[in-house]
C-alpha cells in the first residue's frame, strides 16, 4: 500500500474519503537552485506547489462543507512545517482560510469568503520543483463535526463578513485559527491558534481532544473539551496576533510563542514593543511550567526597508536542543533566525511580570533587563532576509539537519486586501504567490 492511499484510508476512517490522487499530485514548476558565495548561506532548492481547487480539497475531505469557494485555490499551508520522518515529507497545517479586510465607512473588516472552509493538517512531500500533497486530516469537533475557521467570540474576536464585506456572520465558539504544528509520539498533533490565543491536542485523526486557553476567556458553547490552563496574562494578546510559533523539546515540553507583544496596558504600548513572551508547557502536566520574555531585534534591523515596529512577528519556533530554541523574528518581507537558551533563570512565570496591574508593564520597558527581568539571550544564526532566492511571508522553519533548514511561505491563499480581491462575479483576483518549499544550507550549521 502506498503512503498516499494509507494515509487516505487514515481519513476515510475518521469522516470522510481522501482527496483524489491525480488532484492532489498537481504541479507547478518553481525556480531552481540559487548561487551564493562560498561561506554563505544559500538556497539549494525551491518546490511549489500546484492548482488544487479548494472545494474539491474540502468537500472531499467534509463533504458539502463548501459551497462555493469563488475560485480559490489550496494554500495557506505554510502556517508551519514540521519534518514527517521521511526524506522530503513534513507535515504542514492551514490557518483559519481565506480571509482579508475591507474598509466600510473607515472601519476595517474581517472577510471570510469560504466560511464553510475547515482548517486541515496536510502531508506533503517535496520532490523536485514540485509539493505533492499526500494526505490531508481535516481539523474537527469531538462530534466529527468542521471546527471551521470563524471568529469565536464577539468583543473579543474580530466580526466575520462576507466576502465583499457587507454581511456579518455568526462567530463560531469552535473556529481556530491554526498556526503551529508538532506530532507527538503517539502519531498525536498539537496545535496552536491564534485566537485565544490557544493550545490544541488533536488525533491522529484530527479530533480535538482538548484545547487550552487563558484563565478567564470563558469560552462557552464549544464541541469539545476547553480547559483554562494558560496564563490570564495573554488575554492581552493582540488581536489577529496570539501564538504563532510551536516547537517540541527532546523531552516532550512544547514552548509557544507569542506572535506580538501584548496589548498591555493598552493597544499603543503593545504596538510600540519588542518585548514578546514564550511559553513551556508540560504535555505531562498539562500545565505551563515555565514563561520567558523574548526581546525583538529593532524592526529596521530585522528589516532595512520597515519602520513600523508593529510589523515585527515571531513565526515559527524550531528545538535544536535539549533547551535550545530556533526563533524566526519577522515581517512580512525579511526574516531572522536567532538560537536562544531557555534558562531556569528566565523563567518569570508567576512574577509580577504576570499581572497586568503592573505598571509599567513588560511590554512598556525600553530595557526589560534593566529592570531586572531576565530576558533571554540570544545568538543570529541567519538573516533571511540577505539569502538570495527566499520568498517572503516566510511562516514555517524545519530543520532537515544540522546544515539545512526547509522554510514555507504563506500565500494567504492568493488573497490580498481591498474589494478589488474579487472581481464583478465574486471570483478571486489571485495574487500570483504560490506556496513554496524552500530549502537554505547553512554553512556552519546551528
Amino acid at each position: 500500500m502506498s503512503a498516499y492511499a494509507a494515509g487516505r484510508r487514515s481519513v476515510h476512517r475518521s469522516v470522510a474519503a481522501g482527496v483524489p490522487l491525480a488532484l492532489l499530485a498537481a504541479l507547478t514548476v518553481a525556480g531552481t537552485a540559487v548561487g551564493a558565495p562560498s561561506g554563505e548561506a544559500r538556497v539549494t532548492g525551491s518546490a511549489t506547489l500546484g492548482d488544487i481547487p479548494l472545494g474539491t480539497f474540502s468537500n472531499a475531505l467534509l463533504p458539502g462543507t463548501v459551497g462555493d469557494d469563488r475560485g480559490v485555490d489550496l494554500g495557506g499551508i505554510g502556517s508551519d512545517i514540521y519534518p514527517a520522518g521521511r526524506k522530503g515529507e513534513f507535515w504542514t497545517v492551514t490557518d483559519r482560510g481565506p480571509n482579508g479586510q475591507i474598509k466600510v465607512a473607515g472601519e476595517k473588516r474581517r472577510t471570510f469568503p469560504v466560511p464553510g472552509f475547515d482548517p486541515a493538517i496536510v502531508k506533503i512531500r517535496v520532490s523536485g520543483d514540485s509539493v505533492k500533497v499526500l494526505d490531508a486530516i481535516p481539523i474537527t469537533t469531538s462530534s466529527g463535526k468542521p471546527v471551521t475557521g470563524l471568529s469565536n467570540q464577539k468583543g473579543r474576536d474580530e466580526a466575520p463578513y462576507s466576502y465583499d464585506a457587507k454581511t456579518p456572520l455568526s462567530y463560531n465558539p469552535n473556529g481556530l485559527d491554526t498556526e503551529g504544528i508538532v506530532r507527538a509520539e503517539d502519531g498525536s498533533f498539537w496545535l496552536v491558534d491564534e485566537y485565544g490565543p490557544s493550545l490544541i491536542h488533536v488525533s491522529a485523526r484530527g479530533k480535538i481532544l482538548t484545547r487550552y486557553v487563558p484563565k478567564g476567556l470563558g469560552l462557552t458553547g464549544a464541541d469539545y473539551r476547553v480547559v483554562e490552563a494558560l496564563p490570564a496574562v495573554l488575554l492581552h494578546r493582540k488581536i489577529n496576533r496570539g501564538f504563532e510559533g510551536l516547537a517540541q523539546l527532546p523531552g516532550g515540553d512544547l514552548v509557544m510563542a507569542v506572535q506580538s507583544p501584548l496589548s498591555l496596558p493598552d493597544t499603543d504600548a503593545g504596538e510600540a514593543s519588542l518585548t514578546t513572551r514564550l511559553l513551556r508547557f508540560s504535555t505531562k502536566k498539562q500545565a505551563v511550567t515555565a514563561e520567558y520574555a523574548y526581546r525583538f531585534d529593532p524592526v529596521n534591523v530585522v528589516d532595512p526597508s520597515e519602520d513600523d515596529t508593529s510589523e515585527l512577528k515571531i513565526s515559527s519556533v524550531v528545538a535544536v536542543g535539549r533547551d535550545r530554541l530556533l526563533v524566526e523574528e519577522r515581517t512580512d518581507k525579511a526574516a531572522r533566525l536567532q538560537v536562544v537558551k531557555l534558562t531556569r533563570g528566565a523563567n518569570i512565570l508567576g512574577d509580577k511580570w504576570d499581572r497586568d496591574t503592573t505598571a509599567p508593564s513588560l511590554e512598556q520597558l525600553d530595557d526589560p533587563a534593566a529592570s531586572g527581568v531576565p530576558v533571554l539571550r540570544k545568538r543570529l544564526v541567519v538573516d533571511l532576509g540577505a539569502v538570495k532566492g527566499v520568498p517572503g511571508k516566510i511562516e514555517g522553519v524545519a530543520r532537515v539537519d544540522h546544515d539545512t533548514l526547509a522554510l514555507i511561505n504563506d500565500n494567504d491563499f492568493g488573497m490580498t486586501d481591498g474589494p478589488e480581491a474579487f472581481d464583478a462575479q465574486g471570483r478571486l483576483v489571485d495574487s500570483g504567490i504560490e506556496t513554496t518549499v524552500t530549502y537554505v544550507r547553512l554553512p556552519r550549521g546551528i
